[in-house]
């Protein structure tokens, strides 16, 4: 995450105004650069320290200080300039250039400067731009203002686009997300005819090439162990084709050695899945360390599959707690309630289990033992096996959802519903 520098103290967190929610799932990760911000008023520095905590600056280092122009031209009398500077000012545009011209003269030529301000004025617009500002905003800006700018600057706009990653991990350890992950990553594949590459990350239990009837001589385990090989054509020989649109990165599933990562292990081989696939679908082992924070803190969308009993609301809080603290400026995990109504097992009520998670879940997958093992032992997907099957149904409507496709309508009065799940799909 972010390294902050807080010139001043922080307002407390409860007098804080957010700013209003933005869609900001456009913007891409920022690279790893160094980014000085100097704010004159409240305002400003909220909005710096919400950039500080998005994941979308995870590589950047960024130091918030409080000050104006003249405190950046003196801190870096003496200190190299970073990758780019955020000044804030209320200056009037007539004495604008003679204030920053301090600042010109210790600036390195590859440092980028944003400017915020307070007049809207094109003149003035121009006259900076001319003098070699990358950005000049009229405040107050918000923080999806802020991540655009820099994003404009820092990344190229030819760029191939980055597809989306989907973090699929269950509450409890059996609860079924990986099943659920590898059905939602088939009918992603072929419902909308998109390449998707669904990435088993649990290395020494993974079920993925299991449940596609695979056995790849090689997969994920090549990636994470060996990411100085990492690229296009080294990933393209590591996946296994599963469908005509959807392709795997196995697991080794075996024993033969410990698999203990650094946090960030995961993060090239997403890197890459991201730029080869409109989306990647990551089946994320039931563990709790520093490299499945990262992968879950990364990810564009998360979805968390629970079982309506008290461990699983108690450990489905925990996380979406602590991921709305990894992930503040994203929504919300989704929520899947798997193994409903399994015969004379005492379960939470449905309306009990989401109410202290303050979310409705987009699907509740009733329990059907024979359907789901079935599908496992043929190495099957439940729409290969039925595809008018109502539990077919319910994993496109899912599918539908986590890629955007569409959007929950709200509860009828008579509860959630079986499914909860009509959709209104776009």
């Amino acid at each position: 995450m972010s390294t902050v520098d807080y010139a001043i103290a922080s307002a407390d967190a409860s007098e804080r105004m957010e700013e209003p929610s933005r869609d900001i799932d456009h913007v891409r990760p920022l690279p790893r650069i160094s980014i000085h911000a100097f704010c004159e008023s409240e305002a400003m520095l909220r909005t710096m320290e919400r950039c500080a905590t998005d994941r979308r600056m995870a590589k950047a280092s960024l130091r918030i200080n409080s000050g104006s122009i003249a405190a950046a031209a003196n801190m870096f009398s003496s200190v190299p300039t970073p990758n780019l500077i955020i000044l804030e000012t209320a200056t009037e545009p007539r004495s604008l250039m003679e204030e920053l011209a301090p600042l010109a003269e210790v600036c390195d030529p590859s440092t980028k400067v944003i400017l915020v301000g307070r007049y809207n004025d094109i003149a003035l617009y121009r006259d900076l731009i001319r003098s070699g500002i990358s950005e000049y905003m009229v405040g107050p800006v918000g923080m999806g203002d802020v991540l655009e700018a820099v994003a404009a600057i820092f990344i190229d706009p030819e760029a191939e686009p980055l597809g989306r990653s989907i973090a699929f991990i269950g509450a409890k350890g059996g609860v079924g997300s990986s099943t659920i992950a590898h059905n939602c990553a088939w009918d992603i594949s072929n419902l909308f005819s998109t390449e998707t590459i669904l990435a088993d990350l649990d290395l020494p239990y993974g079920t993925a090439n299991i449940n596609f009837d695979q056995d790849p001589p090689q997969g994920i385990a090549e990636a994470v162990f060996a990411p100085e090989r990492l690229d296009e054509v080294f990933l393209d020989r590591l996946l296994t084709k599963c469908s005509d649109h959807l392709s795997m990165l196995a697991a080794p599933s075996m024993l033969d050695r410990a698999f203990d990562f650094e946090r960030t292990a995961f993060q090239p081989i997403v890197e890459v899945l991201q730029r080869n696939a409109p989306v990647t679908v990551l089946d994320v082992p039931h563990s709790w360390s520093e490299w499945t924070r990262s992968v879950l803190a990364e990810a564009d969308e998360v979805v968390i599959t629970a079982v309506p009993d008290l461990a699983n609301l108690r450990n489905a809080k925990n996380m979406f707690d602590v991921l709305k603290k990894l992930r503040p400026n994203d929504k919300a995990p989704h929520l899947i309630l798997n193994q409903v109504g399994v015969p004379k097992r005492p379960e939470i009520g449905i309306d009990d289990f989401c109410e202290p998670l303050d979310v409705r879940p987009i699907a509740i997958v009733p329990f059907d033992a024979q359907l789901f093992g079935m599908a496992a032992n043929s190495g099957r997907m439940i729409t290969e096996m039925d595809r008018k099957s109502p539990m077919a149904e319910t994993f496109s409507q899912v599918a539908h959802v986590i890629t955007g496709r569409a959007t929950i309508k709200k509860a009828k009065k008579g509860g959630l519903g079986k499914v909860l799940g009509l959709l209104g799909r776009k």
